[in-house]
């Protein structure tokens, strides 16, 4: 029976995925413009834990919970402005965002979009020693799970799929990879690059620890070319997923050694919302410290060439219940961030106006 087991459910999340109708709304209360932009960015990440059946149990029902909690949020002026979600592999998952108002739902790889890179000398001997046992070399047979959500417009999107051999176990059924949308804010030249993405398990891969540490840095690795090769430096960068750090010391140390030296110029550090949340003493709830602890979901963030970024607070709409229930098995937090300098001419001249007391040009 063991020798079928990830052939099986590799095929019942095919199956699964194409079922049943979503039970999510399809429609939501949409705004008819764009919120202004008042120099305060927000930012949540959320594993919403979007798996089909048999992998996951009654997620339906949770999934049209974070919907409607997202609209109640919107209706009282506190939604997040931008959303990235993993593991939105079905399509309740899916339907989140447009049920609870975002204008502009992009999506990331689909199973279609393979990576293209070839293992070189040093990947192939761990290439060669996959297990279809363990879902590795059957095949992609859901996509990567990824979304960006946003009420600003988007005006660019990058998606990046990791390459077929750099995965480890049961991870390997799923397309994993990186998203990039450049949010354009009103009365802003420069655009903000929001990225996001879904790195290799841990012990839920079913693999040992060394391979998925092996298949876990050649994915850092990879992303890092992506967001080296995709954002532009004069932007601001957040950079927002399921990172699976955990309390694995090798896992934190090749993701942050990449990080801090490569993802943003050295003068523009990357920094992250907790560590910042710790340093500059921003209070932080109860569930904000347990998924700092946890550290599985991390908002990465720097400057650019023209633009200013500072963390402002962090809330956490999506945590545990009195019951100590939750809607995922991750937590939900958002980022504020003040956003400074790199304004359009139009409000540059409306910003000199109002000190000045001069009429714009």
């Amino acid at each position: 029976m063991r020798r079928y087991g990830s052939t099986l459910l590799a095929m019942a999340i095919a199956l699964s995925m194409g079922a049943s109708g979503p039970q999510v709304p399809t429609s939501g209360p949409v705004p008819a413009t764009p919120p202004p932009f008042a120099g305060e960015l927000s930012v949540m990440t959320y594993n919403v834990h979007g798996l089909p059946w048999p992998v996951a149990w009654g997620r339906p029902a949770q999934l049209v919970q974070i919907a409607a909690t997202l609209r109640d949020l919107r209706a009282h002026g506190r939604n997040p402005h931008i959303v990235v979600l993993q593991e939105a592999f079905t399509r309740d998952a899916q339907s989140i965002g447009q049920a609870s108002g975002y204008r502009y739902v992009v999506n990331g790889p689909s199973t279609d979009m393979l990576g293209s890179a070839q293992p070189d000398s040093a990947d192939r001997p761990f290439a060669r020693a996959g297990s279809w046992l363990k879902g590795e070399g059957l095949g992609k047979y859901v996509g990567s799970g990824l979304q960006i959500l946003s009420d600003y417009p988007v005006v660019g999107i990058r998606r990046f799929a990791f390459p077929a051999y750099a995965c480890a176990g049961y991870d390997c059924l799923a397309n994993k990879g990186a998203l990039m949308a450049s949010i354009k804010l009103p009365e802003r030249a420069d655009p903000v690059d929001i990225v996001t993405t879904h790195l290799n398990s841990r012990h839920a891969s079913g693999v040992s620890n060394d391979r998925s540490l092996q298949a876990y840095r050649e994915q850092v690795r990879d992303l890092t070319m992506f967001i080296r090769a995709a954002h532009d430096p004069s932007r601001a960068l957040i950079v927002a997923g399921d990172f699976n750090v955990g309390l694995a010391t090798q896992r934190r140390e090749a993701l942050l050694a990449r990080v801090r030296t490569l993802w943003s110029p050295a003068s523009q550090p990357m920094d992250d919302a907790y560590g910042a949340a710790h340093r500059t003493g921003i209070a932080l709830s109860p569930d904000a410290r347990f998924s700092s602890r946890r550290a599985r979901d991390w908002e990465f963030f720097a400057p650019g060439q023209r633009s200013m970024i500072a963390l402002r607070r962090i809330d956490v709409p999506f945590g545990h219940a009195p019951d100590g229930s939750m809607l995922s098995d991750h937590v939900g937090y958002i980022a504020t961030f003040s956003l400074s300098g790199g304004k359009s001419a139009t409000s540059y001249a409306r910003s000199k106006a109002s000190v000045s007391g001069a009429a714009p040009a």
